[in-house]
């Protein structure tokens, strides 16, 4: 796919006062300070390990760290807000002091979370329900005026893999982000990203036929995160576990770079960056 199919979409997000430039795809490191994180190699448990996983990460050639304190697998336990916020706002501080030019994504459906979070030193809002599962969401991102990143899902964490169905998963997901899409720009939410949820209320077939049609998500000239990091649209494909599957994450990461991704969300930074490299090379 030739570049200048991409060049319409909007390549700067601002984020308090600080450009961030997407003219070239970034690569997102998935920092878990959960317990149960379905990727056991992934879980950070206190604030020396986080901050020797961001400088990593950043080493590698991160540009974003996305932190995470509320498990989003199939199945995960429900924590309270009181819990993730212990859990989270500490190390937030933490990586905002030590590392100044690291941009720090929230990855949080709650809008007491993501505004507290903000105010601790982060600079954008990754929300897995679109403001589906906090009605303040969306009025919180336009006060806040930071990036916002919203997936598509169903239901919640707990349920979204119980028999999803789609009459047309493609159009589905399209017609999902039209209407949030138009909703956020009527409240003045300027800097938007778009991620199609793989892996989130979708069986593989939904998986598959999604990043094989995704091209159509390009129309809103937006963004584009996709995570696939060793999960189960892989694993299961391939019969093999977790800890395993770094192969098939690149294969799907190069997959979707070529259909116009923006963001890798991975555990594996050094390989992400490598894969952007080369497609970058290949598209010229």
């Amino acid at each position: 796919m030739a570049k200048d199919t991409f060049l319409n979409r909007k390549v700067t997000l601002n984020s308090k006062g600080k450009l961030i430039e997407l003219s070239s795809p970034a690569v997102m490191a998935i920092l878990n300070i959960t317990p149960d994180s379905f990727y056991s190699n992934s879980r950070i448990s206190n604030i020396d390990d986080a901050l020797k996983a961001t400088e990593n990460f950043l080493n590698e050639g991160a540009r974003f760290i996305d932190i995470g304190a509320y498990s989003s697998r199939p199945g995960a336990e429900d924590v309270s807000a009181d819990e993730e916020l212990k859990r989270l706002i500490p190390i937030v501080e933490a990586i905002a002091k030590e590392f100044s030019t690291a941009l720090i994504s929230i990855d949080t459906f709650r809008a007491k979370v993501a505004n507290e979070a903000i105010a601790a030193g982060a600079h954008l809002i990754n929300d897995i329900a679109a403001g589906q599962l906090d009605k303040n969401m969306f009025e919180t991102v336009a006060k806040l005026q930071v990036p916002y990143l919203m997936m598509h899902m169903k239901g919640t964490p707990q349920t979204m893999q119980q028999d999803p169905h789609y009459h047309n998963v493609t159009q589905e997901v399209y017609t999902y982000f039209e209407e949030k899409v138009a909703t956020l720009k009527k409240l003045g939410v300027r800097d938007i990203i778009i991620d199609p949820g793989f892996g989130f209320a979708k069986t593989i077939a939904h998986n598959y036929e999604l990043l094989q049609n995704m091209e159509v998500l390009n129309t809103f000239e937006l963004p584009i995160l996709v995570g696939f990091s060793r999960k189960s649209i892989i694993t299961k494909v391939l019969s093999i576990k977790a800890a395993d599957a770094l192969n098939g994450t690149t294969v799907l990461n190069t997959t979707a770079l070529l259909k116009g991704a923006s963001i890798l969300r991975v555990h594996d930074v050094k390989e992400a960056v490598e894969c952007v490299k080369l497609v970058n090379c290949l598209l010229g």
